[in-house]
């Protein structure tokens, strides 16, 4: 009798989880494929710290094949799921097509970068959710202020000084903290004075957090010299700088978009019952009508049975347990144990502000100072599936010596854009994204909006909803090393033409959390 297969799409929290725990679960008698652009996890929490130049780029990423046993890995990017005919398609990293047969299809794809119809923001901004996002943050941010200290014009030395970043969820919170001791310790040397400035439209930063979190990372904020600004966003992004919703124009190089996520394009193209772009499982993570088909992580609408009516927010804490539980009610499908509904229970948060300070309230604990940055730095020790030696001796390095400000050149501006389905993939000279639309009708389309490209005109929007969605209300966003006309270096043409997704504004609050914290 030939072993059923379990098809995985994705490799992030949830994913990574599900696969692991099934291979432990099923000992040899399933057929265990992950489908994923990377061959690694990555541990989205510690990414501003890669792009503060604390941790080297491969401590937060842990390698598939080498932690994962029985899982046979596919790299390439799910394009289409054929439900009838149980079947993924999905395109390889070098142009190759393939298809996946699956009895189990597990969808954990994640999420990527959340846009708002706000005028410029496309073509200026930059987001922060892969890791060649934050390698081309960390280039940015040393280059500007390696230009700025051979300015001879005071203004705009002033602006390549200015680092603006949109959202004060985690992400965005914790981008501007490290941001701000980063660039601090480059200028010690030099007459400069950066500037971060942090906006959000909610009235305080870590808006879906506790409030006494909220007035510690606020004051930690403050009293660096970061420029927290509630109630305000940008109202329009352009070459020179950012239009503020009130009236205020900041003069600037670098926009880093931290405004929420949503659930990867992916999700949609099942056209199957939806929750504000979420898939609708059951409490078993089991899609209604649909015994072979599970969804978890930020790809799914998991009802939250401690608060009847609502769903689970996207954060990482969920999609990691989320995991575990859609392991095992795939192997109880299969008559492998039983299944069992997804129950949380609340752990608290951490929020790592740099140096020794931090914003955490484990088990309700709430926590400031030293402390609280021992325990963030503890608990992601923990939660990390491998590298933890290597981690921490980054971080005691970094403690006695002093952060290397290098710009490696790794990743230029055109191949991190924000509006990007791949967002753990940088383009690379020829390539496209996965078509929403005929490949004959992308290339007669002009590749606006995007760097390099012919800028958007006229583009709905305005000031960004009230209450922004995502959850948090912005999250860290690289700001970026745009194109000629752009702020911050000289035009850079991208191979190829590009994709450009339109995303209206979603009316209704979102109260779920970024999906990397």
């Amino acid at each position: 009798m030939s072993r059923p297969r379990i098809v995985i799409v994705g490799a992030g929290f949830a994913g990574y989880r599900t696969a692991r725990v099934l291979s432990r679960l099923t000992r040899h008698r399933a057929r265990i494929t992950l489908l994923n652009p990377t061959d690694y996890f990555l541990y989205l929490p510690l990414l501003p710290q890669v792009a503060a130049g604390i941790l080297e780029p491969r401590r937060v990423t842990v390698s598939l094949s080498g932690t994962l046993p029985d899982v046979r890995l596919v790299l390439g990017e799910a394009d289409a799921v054929d439900l009838e005919g149980h079947t993924v398609h999905y395109s390889g990293p070098e142009g190759d097509r393939g298809t996946l047969p699956f009895d189990r299809l597990v969808v954990a794809a994640g999420s990527v970068n959340k846009l708002l119809p706000v005028p410029g923001v496309a073509e200026h901004a930059h987001g922060f959710r892969g890791l060649p996002e934050a390698l081309y943050l960390r280039d940015h941010v040393t280059r500007q202020l390696e230009l700025a200290a051979a300015e001879d014009d005071p203004k705009s030395c002033s602006a390549r000084c200015t680092f603006v970043v949109v959202g004060a969820g985690y992400t965005g919170t914790e981008v501007a903290a490290q941001g701000q001791l980063f660039t601090e310790a480059q200028t010690r040397r030099h007459p400069l004075t950066p500037r971060w400035l942090l906006l959000d439209i909610a009235d305080r930063v870590l808006p879906e957090l506790d409030e006494r979190l909220s007035r510690t990372a606020d004051k930690v904020l403050r009293e660096r010299g970061v420029d927290v600004r509630t109630g305000t966003s940008v109202k329009e992004a352009t070459h020179g700088g950012v239009l503020l919703s009130d009236g205020e124009f900041i003069d600037t190089r670098t926009l880093v978009w931290c405004v929420g996520v949503r659930p990867d394009p992916l999700v949609e193209s099942l056209d199957l019952p939806m929750e504000r772009g979420r898939l609708l499982v059951d409490p078993h993570l089991q899609v209604p009508g649909r015994p072979e088909l599970f969804a978890c992580g930020d790809a799914a609408a998991v009802p939250d049975l401690e608060k009847p009516g609502s769903y689970t927010p996207m954060t990482a804490q969920h999609a990691w347990r989320q995991g575990k539980v859609a392991a095992r009610n795939v192997a109880a499908s299969l008559g492998i144990g039983e299944r069992r509904a997804y129950r949380h229970r609340d752990m608290g948060f951490a929020v790592d502000l740099g140096g020794v300070k931090a914003a955490a309230n484990p088990l309700g604990l709430p926590l400031s100072g030293v402390a609280a940055g021992a325990v963030t730095r503890g608990y992601h020790l923990a939660a990390m599936p491998g590298n933890r030696v290597r981690v921490a001796a980054d971080w005691l390095l970094d403690a006695v010596l002093p952060r290397q400000a290098v710009q490696l050149g790794l990743v230029r501006s055109w191949s991190v854009p924000l509006d990007t389905a791949s967002p753990e993939l940088a383009r690379v000279p020829g390539s496209l994204e996965k078509p929403e639309k005929p490949v004959e009708d992308q290339m007669n389309e002009p590749a606006k909006n995007q760097p390099g490209g012919e800028p958007a005109k006229n583009q709905p929007g305005g000031e960004p909803a009230k209450n922004q969605p995502g959850g948090e209300p912005a999250k860290n966003q690289p700001g970026g090393e745009p194109a000629k006309n752009q702020p911050g270096g000289e035009h850079t043409e991208p191979p190829g033409p590009v994709k450009r997704e339109d995303i209206p504004p979603d009316p209704r609050p979102d109260s779920s959390a970024e999906g990397d914290s």
